[in-house]
């Protein structure tokens, strides 16, 4: 007996026959049971003992003992094959799955080697390999599966059943308890008989009451161990969602990433641009992952790439060919045109109006007006009670010789504010934009209080009693100096560090265009009419006196357009909306620290009521010099502020800055639904 089957030799001739009809495996190994069937075979075979062997007898009964190891050893053998098999299946099985389910970006070493993708593309792999490690820890279950195969054998067909390893789905069925209801109405009985009669006796009634506080509290405290055991069985899955979510965000924000470095005219474009490139980005690699599946995420990039390309050089190709042919391309915008005209004029009227409408959604704050001015009221009063703590520094830390200030200037940009908590929270309220304001508040502002100690020399003379000379001399002494430091960080200096790359674009798109709502927050004057001419006008002065030489100074800056230097005086390094600056320039211009704001109802109208200097419309006594405020969509709060020039009787003139972006001179009945009142200046 041999590998190779049953082997029959010739004594006379020496020469040896393979008897079997067994074929060939000369590459499987044999294992321990196969050996131990060979070995049972060849004992069986004659041939393998030393007795000669007999002429006359059969062989037949031999050769069928043979035929019998032979089957065993094809049915073990068989049977090793089929499991080793199906281990390969399975590991390829899942090997398959795992790589359908990954979300993980395929990088070349060009990629990995460029510096200005290899922190995205870091964020990428940390996401994937966070997302592999949740999905791990989802519970599993085995499932019964049957495989059909093909013996190519016996030619025939098999039906086989294994089990795969599936993830467990998150649903979550408590047991329904068929007693429940029927102990629900058994109880309400019970306790509509107790209330028939605990009026008449006060014990029963005060023990019924315990009685029922408590079932309510048993029932309380098991619907919450239910839903804490709930979420607990839940975790996984959340988990999973949450890293998934994250591996698509960090793989999108490379492929934006990645076509900005091929093609460098996207990053030249506008913020409002580069948003809506990077949405379309996202939106066809979260479009080709859904339609192809996890097998289409090695070659995202790619496809992206080669899409950015390919719009970046039709872009090139296009400004080449006006350059070429400028007044061809003149022709062909102008009957553009016409044909637009002509087909908005038939149909295309609501598309167009559509498409603007949902750009001003995209580049608007998303949150409540009253939202956006409560926060900004609360932002407000956090720059109050700095201010406080600055004024009250010298009675706090009493007992120093010399205080010294450096104080950057209190205020902040409104929009600023707000643009940064949109790109940030998205909707917020003032509950749930608390924490993230007292953080930037503290990021903003840095107040510093430093001791020093001088030594300094003062002259003094000394008589002496008994000569009556007198002499003099420098004698040391300790100076106690308390230094006061401010620091102002505009918010849009510290937005990069706060924000990821898309909420910054985000911030600066808002910042922008004002979130759609430039007026929200006090920010001037819609008017775009001329100034108005005094000629001809007589004014009739109350009792008040007023300050007219501030006047004189509000109406020489008429004219001024852009709100240049009164916002860049207040402190700000842009432009903001600058009504309130011009009128607090105007003051400090006439010798007046205060009031100071940059706000209009969140800083203006409370200085002035908190002073008992505020008079509602129909104030008759106003006086030149005083601050007066409107409210022009009348939901109470101040929009636009400006100083008064006097009144006539029958309406009052104004000097307002950021009326349409301009110093004007304006007028307005004194009965003028939307002057919210008069701030007063008491000059003497």
């Amino acid at each position: 007996m041999t590998r190779d089957g049953v082997i029959e030799v010739n004594e006379t001739q020496q020469i040896a026959q393979r008897i079997s009809q067994r074929e060939q495996d000369a590459d499987f190994q044999k294992t321990p049971e196969q050996q131990a069937a060979q070995d049972a075979a060849a004992q069986l075979d004659p041939i393998a003992t030393d007795a000669a062997p007999l002429p006359h007898l059969p062989v037949a009964p031999a050769r069928e003992d043979t035929a019998t190891a032979e089957r065993v050893i094809e049915r073990l053998e068989g049977a090793q094959t089929r499991k080793a098999s199906k281990k390969a299946v399975q590991k390829a099985q899942r090997e398959s799955a795992a790589g359908a389910r990954s979300s993980r970006l395929q990088f070349t070493d060009e990629e990995r080697s460029t510096p200005e993708l290899g922190k995205y593309i870091e964020k990428s792999d940390k996401a994937a390999d966070r997302l592999d490690a949740v999905r791990a820890a989802i519970p599993k279950e085995k499932k019964l599966v049957r495989e059909r195969t093909f013996d190519e054998a016996t030619g025939k067909g098999k039906t086989r059943l294994r089990f795969e390893e599936h993830d467990k789905p998150p649903g979550f069925k408590e047991k329904h308890n068929p007693l429940s209801r029927p102990a629900q109405e058994a109880g309400i009985f019970v306790h509509n008989k107790v209330h028939s009669v605990e009026k008449d006796n006060s014990g029963v009634e005060g023990a019924h009451k315990s009685e029922e506080t408590a079932e309510k509290a048993a029932k309380y405290g098991a619907r919450k161990v239910k839903e804490g055991y709930r979420s607990h069985k839940l975790k996984p899955y959340r988990a999973a969602a949450k890293a998934e979510k994250a591996a698509q965000k960090a793989n999108a924000n490379y492929l934006y990433q990645k076509a900005l470095h091929d093609n460098p005219q996207i990053a030249a474009s506008n913020p409002f641009s580069r948003y809506m490139q990077k949405q379309r980005i996202k939106k066809q690699y979260a479009k080709t992952v859904k339609a192809q599946g996890a097998k289409a995420v090695k070659n995202a990039a790619e496809n992206t790439r080669k899409a950015a390309k390919k719009t970046a050089e039709g872009t090139k190709k296009a400004i080449a060919f006006v350059g070429r042919h400028p007044a061809g391309v003149c022709i062909a915008i102008g009957a553009l045109l016409l044909f637009i005209m002509i087909s908005s004029a038939l149909s295309s009227c609501g598309a167009m109006f559509s498409g603007m409408i949902n750009g001003i959604v995209g580049t608007s704050y998303t949150s409540e007006d009253a939202d956006l001015v409560a926060v900004e009221n609360n932002y407000a009063a956090l720059e109050t009670d700095l201010q406080r703590r600055i004024d009250n520094i010298e009675r706090d830390n009493p007992g120093y010789d010399e205080y010294r200030y450096d104080l950057d200037s209190i205020g902040h940009n409104p929009h600023e504010l707000a643009s940064y908590l949109t790109a940030l929270l998205q909707t917020y309220t003032p509950a749930t934009a608390q924490a993230e304001i007292q953080r930037i508040f503290e990021l903003q502002y840095t107040l510093t209080l430093t001791e020093e100690v001088e030594i300094r020399y003062r002259t003094e003379t000394s008589t002496d009693p008994d000569t009556g000379e007198t002499t003099t001399e420098e004698v040391p002494y300790e100076y106690f100096i308390l230094n006061i430091k401010l620091e102002n960080k505009p918010i849009s200096e510290l937005a990069p560090g706060l924000l990821t790359p898309e909420q910054l674009e985000m911030f600066r798109v808002y910042l922008e265009t004002s979130g759609n709502k430039p007026l929200i927050f006090g920010g001037g004057s819609p008017d775009g009419n001329p100034s108005e001419d005094l000629s001809g006008v007589q004014l009739v002065n109350g009792t008040r006196p007023g300050n007219t030489a501030v006047v004189d100074r509000a109406k020489s800056q008429v004219g001024n357009v852009g709100g240049q230097p009164y916002w860049s005086w207040y402190g700000f390094n842009s432009r903001v909306e600058w009504c309130a600056c011009f009128v607090s320039w105007c003051y400090n211009q006439a010798g007046k620290s205060e009031p100071r704001f940059a706000a209009c109802q969140s800083q203006g109208v409370p200085w002035f009521q908190s002073r008992g200097q505020w008079g509602a419309r129909g104030y008759e006594n106003i006086a030149p010099g005083d601050a007066i405020f409107f409210d022009w969509d009348g939901d109470g709060s101040a929009d636009h502020v400006g100083l008064v020039i006097g009144t006539d009787g029958q309406r009052v003139y104004t000097v307002e800055g950021n009326s349409g972006d301009a110093c004007k001179i304006k007028s307005y009945p004194l009965d003028y639904g939307c002057i919210k009142g008069y701030g007063l200046m008491n000059w003497n």
